[in-house]
């Protein structure tokens, strides 16, 4: 069957996505685009093709704008697009697939020609990832073996009969399928996952892209003070990021040893945890608290100390590490906390904890190797 063939059976299908590509590989928009039936089945295509258009997308400035972790996470907010999009349909049959590649040009290339495709579904994340061998294939045929490889990952998520193109070099596939759970704390269905049975009462909010030994003295101190057993909270789609796929929620989860917990939700401010662990304390840095208490992020100051007195109706508490911030160390005592909540807020100073290692950092390292 020839892709035509395969790109009509799919707009001709029960299945609707949203397609984002960034970089090389955007002619499989057109492709599908200009085969008769695409309204049946595009939602939406977009291309934030420069790099500013693409931080936008993500909504941060990617560690690398041509990279697995990069396409998954398009992928997994074209997803929500789709959903929101199309509320009508089911969303077993909404998809969300996307791509970034650099390949041939009319200069020569310091780096590889490759290119990443990532889809994200409700039961399952794909990505197929490849370095094509440079001079082997025109611009153009690049560009078309790339759109073969989408399209049969498309027919892949539609159960149709699926081949990917047979090539010397070495396509990496890897699915992720969702856990018990996952597919219901997307959709809403269930407030947060557990590695445990127990309630969490002392719980750390963040991303966790990597932990590190930081993440980890924090825990036992606050720990220590609270004698409570630290859960480390992933929101898989936070107010200020893109959602994460099942590529990211497993690679985060999986770092977590046998003797810490975990939680996954999808609780993206401080009010909603609050009212999904009512009695509960949130380790927190300096920094993160600065954020909290910025206007900005709020329609007025009566509605931001509405959504404060939320931590009082459910009784929660704050363990706030001094964390550097734009060039300083700040801790508890240098953020002005309102009135009403201030009680609920308490510090390790410097000469107690500091470490200003950051996962950022990490990342940047670890890339840079």
């Amino acid at each position: 069957m020839n892709v035509t063939s395969k790109i009509k059976n799919i707009h001709e299908s029960i299945f609707k996505f949203v397609l984002v590509s960034s970089g090389g590989g955007s002619n499989a928009i057109g492709t599908l685009l200009k085969t008769p039936g695409a309204s049946n089945s595009i939602l939406e295509a977009y291309i934030p093709y420069a790099k500013e258009s693409l931080d936008f997308y993500l909504m941060k400035k990617p560690d690398s704008y041509c990279s697995q972790e990069t396409t998954t996470r398009m992928a997994a907010r074209a997803y929500s697009a789709a959903k929101k999009i199309d509320q009508k349909s089911d969303i077993k049959n909404l998809f969300g697939i996307a791509i970034t590649a650099t390949l041939s040009t009319n200069y020569e290339k310091r780096g590889d020609h490759r290119f990443h495709i990532a889809v994200q579904t409700r039961d399952f994340s794909k990505s197929i990832s490849c370095i094509l061998e440079k001079g082997k294939r025109s611009r153009e045929q690049e560009e078309e073996l790339v759109t073969q490889f989408v399209i049969s990952l498309m027919s892949e998520c539609c159960n149709f009969e699926f081949e990917y193109p047979n090539i010397e070099e070495r396509a990496n596939h890897i699915k992720v399928e969702a856990k018990d759970g996952w597919a219901d704390l997307i959709s809403e269905k269930t407030k947060f996952i557990t590695s445990s049975a127990e309630q969490p009462k002392l719980i750390f909010p963040g991303a966790f892209n990597p932990l590190h030994d930081g993440h980890v003295a924090m825990s036992k101190l606050a720990e220590k003070e609270t004698k409570q057993k630290t859960f480390f909270e992933i929101c898989i789609q936070n107010v200020d990021k893109p959602p994460l796929s099942y590529h990211q929620i497993d690679k985060t989860i999986n770092q977590f040893q046998n003797n810490q917990n975990w939680v996954l939700t999808k609780a993206g401010k401080f009010s909603d945890k609050a009212k999904l662990f009512p009695n509960s304390t949130f380790i927190i840095g300096a920094d993160t608290l600065v954020r909290i208490f910025d206007e900005r992020f709020y329609a007025s100051r009566s509605d931001m100390l509405e959504e404060f007195d939320i931590f009082n109706e459910n009784n929660i508490y704050f363990l706030v590490f001094g964390r550097e911030r734009k060039g300083h160390f700040i801790e508890l005592n240098d953020v002005e906390i309102p009135e009403i909540i201030k009680k609920r807020f308490n510090g390790f100073a410097e000469n107690i904890f500091r470490d200003d290692i950051s996962s950022s950092d990490l990342r940047a390292k670890e890339n840079s190797n």
